[in-house]
């Protein structure tokens, strides 16, 4: 058997949470483009933060758009590619708190992953601002990358401490 049943399980548990990461990412897409499909594109909320129907073609802030844009299904792939191997450092991840940070980082990969396969680009809708400042729009794929990573650090920083403490006991 290539995985054991404990293996097993938690690779069930994994491919659970990143299909229900990227569904919930896919359902909030369709929606924002259905919503922000006005003339503008744009619902401003607060005078910091709007609702900004964008596309990006590149990669984060949207780098690279011009060598994409002429192979989005095989950047596609290789981001594919990426997310399975999270899925299965998941799997043999040491912890917890681990395991749940790369799930979530390979959910909302997916979540870009899929949206870019069926539509060349990624959706992007929450738009920050201040003081003629903006941050580019990202979309709740984003998020969970970024909260996974967050959380990933956290989770090696209580490991090493742990570690450490019970190398001077």
């Amino acid at each position: 058997m290539l995985f054991s049943k404990k293996a097993m399980f938690r690779l069930t548990v994994i491919v659970l949470g990143v299909t229900a990461i990227c569904g919930i990412d896919l359902s909030v897409k369709f929606v924002m483009a259905e919503l922000l499909a006005t003339p503008t594109g744009t619902i401003e909320l607060t005078s910091f933060f709007n609702l900004k129907l964008t596309y990006n073609t590149g990669v984060s802030f949207g780098l690279f758009s011009d060598t994409i844009v002429s192979a989005p299904r095989l950047f596609a792939t290789l981001q594919g590619g990426i997310v399975v191997g999270l899925v299965i450092w998941a799997v043999f991840a040491n912890s917890v708190l681990e395991r749940m940070a790369i799930t979530a980082m390979a959910g909302g990969a997916s979540g870009n992953v899929v949206d870019r396969l069926m539509n060349l680009r990624v959706t992007d809708y929450l738009d920050f601002h201040a003081s003629g400042w903006s941050w580019p729009a990202f979309n709740i794929a984003d998020v969970f990358i970024v909260c996974g990573a967050i959380a990933l650090v956290a989770a090696s920083v209580v490991q090493t401490k742990n570690e450490h403490a019970s190398t001077n006991s």
